[in-house]
């Protein structure tokens, strides 16, 4: 190869012509929210399940945790909270140890 040829070769290759663009395809995906299931069960008394679903459960209130314990009561289980994983797993856990009986998390 004489020096001539490699120069275009160099050349070509620096041209824009001759670079190509990256695909602007990413693809963003959510992650997945679980849901906080609690049962009922014949032990937990409604101001129980109210006391503690406002004490770890942020931003749930007082009437709001009666609609659910109402609705535990009467349909077997109540969807308490929905969301990420992590916090999912922490509220979950924590309704566990305050005796609450819970499902398993499912994604939502």
């Amino acid at each position: 190869m004489n020096s001539a040829t490699q120069n275009t070769i160099q050349a070509t290759a620096a041209s824009p012509t001759a670079v190509k663009e990256r695909a602007k395809s990413v693809v963003k995906e959510k992650y997945p929210n679980y849901k906080i299931i609690v049962l009922n069960d014949d032990f937990n008394t409604f101001q129980h399940v109210v006391a503690t679903l406002t004490t770890y459960i942020p931003g749930m209130n007082g009437d709001t945790a009666w609609d659910l314990a109402h609705e535990i009561h009467d349909q077997g289980q109540a969807v308490v909270w929905t969301g990420p994983l992590e916090q999912a797993e922490l509220y979950h856990s924590q309704l566990i140890r305050a005796g609450l009986t819970m499902a398993p998390l499912e994604k939502a």
